[in-house]
């Protein structure tokens, strides 16, 4: 992380670039508008989505993760300082470059043949979006990185307790993501409901990038930086439980990946819950 924390610490905070907010405002708008035909239309992928997702309940956890992540951008592109915009950064670059990958890999899952115009419109935005985003986003960073300044004292570091739970998610999210992505069928068969290979490497991609949001929220360790990620991450576990709501026929109750999930899903809610009412919420109020 310390690659995105400018190497002098000056007396004044180093800003957030125009470009880098702009861009940040611009991903929060696509990922928005991706999130409506997986957590609103979400039986009807086969017409309004890149790809068939034959599993309700996958298409709407992909649609919450992406609605959680549009609320990390659009808070960090308002944030005038560089050291509150940048906790959206590497999990955003990061999730980007995984989904272009997972894409290709299953590039013949893709409806590149489709007959409705909607359709095709929508999953050769996809592809550009993929391909365009990642090499913006490295461009604009190489640039954020030439700002004059450094980074304020952290005015608010977070209890120690709660550093070690957002590290021990952090590291569960991205073990069973590597998992989902590089080990697909053994990891799969531990998850709560059905996945394909091509769903399976998805899910893999957000719980990676959310791990590494989460450890980077634990190494700046200032409430005020970790803001857009507070919101976000409660948002995502709200949202996940929505799904959840939903559709509950998918999901395997009773059984230990079950009973696992949820007790993550409780986990996030919880320190969701102390950012955004508690004195979490004190805190980052009084120093935003």
């Amino acid at each position: 992380m310390e690659l995105l924390s400018p190497a002098g610490r000056g007396a004044d905070a180093t800003g957030t670039t125009r470009a880098m907010r702009g861009l940040l405002l611009v991903a929060a708008l696509l990922v928005f508008i991706i999130g409506v035909p997986l957590f609103v239309l979400t039986t009807a992928t086969e017409t309004y989505f890149a790809w068939t997702i034959a599993t309700p309940l996958t298409a709407a956890f992909l649609g919450a993760s992406y609605w959680a992540a549009g609320i990390l951008e659009l808070l960090a592109a308002r944030q005038e300082r560089w050291s509150n915009a940048r906790i959206a950064v590497p999990a955003v670059l990061l999730f980007t470059v995984l989904t272009l990958a997972v894409t290709l890999i299953h590039i013949d899952r893709f409806h590149f043949a489709a007959v409705a115009p909607v359709t095709l419109l929508v999953t050769w935005s996809w592809l550009i979006v993929y391909a365009v985003v990642p090499v913006l986003m490295v461009i604009i960073l190489i640039l954020q990185r030439r700002g004059i300044g450094g980074d304020p004292p952290r005015a608010v570091p977070l209890p120690d307790g709660l550093r070690l739970v957002l590290g021990i998610q952090s590291v569960i999210m991205a073990v069973f993501g590597l998992g989902l992505l590089l080990a697909t069928s053994a990891t799969a068969s531990l998850w709560p409901w059905s996945l394909t290979p091509l769903t399976a490497r998805a899910i893999g991609a957000w719980l990676l990038s959310i791990g590494v949001s989460a450890a980077h929220a634990a190494w700046e360790n200032d409430r005020a930086r970790i803001r857009p990620f507070a919101v976000s991450y409660l948002v995502f576990a709200v949202l996940q439980a929505v799904a959840l709501a939903r559709f509950p026929s998918d999901f395997a109750w009773g059984t230990a990946a079950a009973t696992l999930y949820l007790a993550f899903l409780a986990s996030q809610l919880l320190v969701g819950a102390w950012f955004n009412f508690g004195r979490g919420r004190r805190s980052l109020t009084a120093n935003s």
